[in-house]
């Protein structure tokens, strides 16, 4: 069998990609995720918090619920049904940080746990870091 033969094989048995509908759904999981977040923030702005407090907790709870639902095993089920929308940067994020603590927890606290967190969150980390550095001394020399 040619390797072109073996391609059209291969389309030809592969699943079509429901496009539309995981297009769809990931709009509408991150759509929720915002508004959760923009509840939560009028929720804090209405318990009498300045707008920076209030986007701080915010943040804080978004991180902290994101991480609750991914040790709970929850997340991964919500990232299974609404794709792309659970990256949502915050959540994501946060949830890019507590699954491989979580995988690596039998290894131990140092070796295990704190070694691996940032497996997955490191290199967002320092490219987006280094990103910054570059576009803050372009607008310095600028």
């Amino acid at each position: 069998m040619t390797p072109q033969a073996y391609q059209d094989y291969v389309a030809q048995k592969q699943k079509k990609s429901p496009i539309v509908k995981n297009t769809l759904l990931a709009f509408l999981i991150g759509g929720a995720i915002c508004t959760l977040g923009q509840a939560v923030s009028d929720g804090y702005l209405a318990a009498g918090l300045a707008q920076q407090d209030a986007a701080t907790a915010t943040s804080c709870t978004l991180v902290f619920l994101s991480a609750l639902l991914t040790g709970l095993n929850l997340y991964n089920k919500i990232a299974r049904y609404g794709g792309a929308g659970t990256l949502v940067p915050i959540t994501g994020f946060a949830n890019a940080v507590v699954s491989p603590a979580i995988d690596f927890r039998a290894e131990g606290i140092v070796t295990g746990m704190a070694a691996r967190m940032f497996i997955i969150a490191g290199p967002v980390l320092v490219f987006g870091t280094a990103a910054s550095v570059i576009y803050g001394v372009i607008l310095w020399l600028l």
